[in-house]
């Protein structure tokens, strides 16, 4: 497999086809995939920083970073997606690395929050985030909010 290159913008910086190449991936992983409607366009975008990760020039792999204060006191992981096609190829991992790194140079050594499809606390919890609080429905999908309390070298 090739290897995925990654870059990261602030929505200002992204051209207009690149994000529509995001809101594609979006909608066929949160929307279509999981059969769940809802409005992806929550406004959040415009202040985000959106991570990418481009095989052979298709987008494969995306994550929102959210800047404190807008979803959390922390920074956030969000809208966290991989292609249908690559996945169980490791690039998810890579995915989380690469975000986790991002908000460490973007914003310190802070801790991170991500509120998390409850059928992937493992996944997350090999990044050392922790469940908190009680499980709930979002867009009728079980959540549960994790935290990385600081960033660690994982």
């Amino acid at each position: 497999m090739s290897q995925v290159s990654w870059s990261y913008k602030a929505f200002d910086q992204l051209t207009p086809f690149e994000l529509y190449r995001i809101l594609s991936l979006r909608n066929k992983v949160f929307v279509v995939e999981q059969n769940c409607v809802y409005d992806d366009t929550d406004g959040k975008d415009l202040s985000c920083f959106h991570l990418c990760g481009y095989l052979n020039d298709e987008l494969v792999a995306y994550a929102r970073i959210v800047p404190p204060g807008v979803s959390y006191a922390e920074p956030c992981l969000g809208r966290i997606a991989t292609a249908l096609a690559v996945r169980r190829k490791g690039i998810g991992r890579e995915l989380m690395r690469k975000g986790i790194d991002i908000v460490k140079e973007l914003y310190g050594n802070t801790g991170i929050r991500i509120s998390a499809q409850a059928y992937l606390i493992d996944f997350y919890s090999s990044f050392d985030f922790n469940s908190i609080g009680e499980p709930y429905l979002e867009d009728d999908i079980p959540h549960i909010e994790m935290l990385l309390p600081f960033i660690s070298n994982t």
